[in-house]
């Protein structure tokens, strides 16, 4: 996955037990007096792969690190309205050039550094000075997505810098100034990957050694990887991160300068399978799990669990990667792929109720979605037809998925994987079966390209269309392998367009031009759900998957 497609399953008996056997710690550590000296455990269906989340482009590290680091701004609970942070207010200039903020007084780091001006500006020239590996889109794929490149970029595939100064106007006024207006704005300050870590941490990071490897196979730095080095604002402090165990531990930051948090202790433990964290839900292991099976919603809210839904704002789709597999540089071979697909077969069987079949590479609750897109309806019999006319009738291709992971656009990537797998079979094309785990080796395989066809999808960071099509198509990206300026060039022109309402016309526009080209297969878009526990006063839902862990509180 490039950051651009943010981007499998445990034994039960083995997932069960190890959940078991880390909330009896937790448990332990209850105060069943009902004081908040408590311990909250967390089911998340799959491992983080930092703890600076500016490395990273995947929602199990954002889940961990918004609970310990904080940006300028953020989103209103539940919705995806952007709303004050770390700062007060914010204005922009007339022309979208100029973000000034007037920051929050009295907030600390971890480490006990002052948060100001000068700590805002430290980050942002420590992203924009990236160098090296710093530079690959593994890790610094958002900063490119939302600022674009670097004060020396080393790749021609690199976008020009977007950023351009970080200016503080005293102690707690700082102004922010980019080379052009672009859509990403203000969207990119609530970003977690543009959360902001104390000037402390900065330093120590920089005095260690940069991630190495290659694309596709790449190694992060220790600081990265082992709590104490890090150092957000948050109500939650990282003490731990115990990777065998499958488990991240935060304490109560006793100084935060907003509402403490309702719970002494956070522990997110990876579950990879629904039906262990169903199961050690209703044994008492544990206080609540994401991504609940379809299945299991109506049996668990029967039995008095709490089982809120999210609102729709993903989709999930069908890679196809033009270079590692020429065929399908022919269009008429994506046509035959797409026909063959029976989305609705999905929708009905491995999703949720509210789930529906997608038609192009944004859910319809965004604006600029287009009610005229070329569609592909499933008919395998046009299936067959298109595969003759592009010359693979004997296509044989290789298929990734993986494995060890549910996402909330994707609740059983084994699953979906072989419906697909039987819809391709149906029309004469033989798949390769690729399981790979989901991270590192999928995130990494997907990203670089190795994998002709894939599944995996996206959940939106903030209510703007650029973040879900701008995301995949504004520049060359190897997850997908082709290379079209045209669609590039109006891409850069709707980023650029300060009025609304054009932008919304443009994105619908640019809708029916991706579709017409047709680089993948939208498959669906579905409402993720969470579960707790009876005597749990749960984190307000967010269809952005932004919970706030500080809200949780025993009853």
């Amino acid at each position: 996955m490039k950051l651009r497609k943010l981007r499998g399953l445990l034994a039960l008996a083995s997932a069960t037990a190890l959940v078991l056997g880390t909330a009896a710690c937790a448990d332990s550590d209850r105060d069943e007096s009902g004081s908040d000296d408590q311990t909250f455990v967390f089911g998340a269906p799959g491992d983080p792969k930092s703890l600076d989340p500016s490395l990273a482009t995947d929602g199990e590290t954002f889940r961990v690190t918004r609970q310990v680091f904080e940006t300028l701004l953020e989103h209103e609970p539940g919705g995806t309205k952007i709303v004050p942070a770390l700062a007060e207010s914010y204005q922009q200039s007339p022309d979208g050039l100029k973000w000034d903020f007037k920051l929050r007084s009295g907030v600390t780091f971890h480490d006990g550094e002052a948060f100001n001006a000068a700590a805002v500006c430290k980050n942002f020239e420590r992203w924009y000075n990236w160098s090296g590996t710093y530079q690959s889109t593994n890790f610094s794929g958002y900063w490119q997505e939302l600022m674009g490149g670097f004060a020396k970029n080393e790749s021609k595939e690199t976008p020009a810098a977007n950023f351009k100064s970080c200016t503080p106007n005293g102690d707690l006024d700082v102004t922010i100034e980019v080379n052009k207006y672009s859509a990403t704005l203000p969207g990119a300050f609530t970003h977690a990957a543009m959360a902001l870590h104390s000037p402390k941490s900065i330093d120590a990071y920089a005095a260690e050694p940069p991630p190495t490897g290659q694309e596709g196979s790449f190694t992060y730095p220790q600081y990265s990887q082992t709590a104490g080095t890090v150092a957000g604002t948050g109500p939650f402090k990282l003490t731990n991160w115990d990777k065998g165990a499958q488990q991240v531990t935060l304490e109560r930051n006793d100084n935060y300068y907003g509402t403490k948090a309702g719970v002494q202790k956070l522990v997110f433990q990876t579950i990879k399978d629904a039906n262990a964290g169903r199961q050690a839900l209703e044994a008492g292991d544990i206080d609540g799990y994401d991504l609940v099976a379809p299945s299991d919603v109506k049996p668990l809210q029967d039995a008095g669990y709490q089982v809120p839904t999210r609102g729709v704002f993903n989709l999930l789709y069908l890679g196809m990667q033009q270079e590692t597999e020429p065929l399908l540089a022919k269009k008429e071979v994506r046509e035959a792929i797409a026909h063959a697909i029976d989305k609705q077969s999905i929708v009905n069987s491995k999703l949720p109720p509210g789930a529906v079949a997608a038609n192009q590479f944004m859910p319809d609750t965004v604006e600029g979605y287009s009610d005229s897109v070329p569609e592909y309806a499933y008919d395998p019999d046009v299936a067959k037809e298109k595969l003759k006319a592009g010359g693979a009738e004997n296509l044989s291709i290789d298929f990734c998925y993986p494995t060890e992971v549910s996402r909330p656009y994707m609740p059983s990537p084994p699953d979906i994987f072989e419906i697909l797998k039987a819809n391709l079979q149906a029309v004469g094309i033989t798949v390769n079966d690729k399981p790979m785990k989901w991270a590192p080796d999928y995130l990494d395989a997907t990203d670089a390209g190795k994998c002709p066809l894939y599944i995996i999808g996206w959940t939106g960071d903030y209510n703007e269309a650029f973040n879900f099509i701008g995301t995949w198509f504004s520049v060359y990206d190897s997850g997908w392998g082709f290379k079209d300026e045209k669609l590039f060039a109006d891409m850069a022109a709707v980023s650029a367009e300060p009025d609304q309402a054009k932008r919304v016309e443009m994105y619908k526009a640019l809708n029916n031009q991706i579709m017409e080209f047709l680089p993948g297969v939208p498959l669906t878009s579905s409402p993720p759900s969470m579960a707790f526990a009876k005597n749990v006063k749960p984190p307000t839902t967010s269809p952005l998957t932004q919970e706030n862990f500080a809200e949780v509180s025993f009853t």
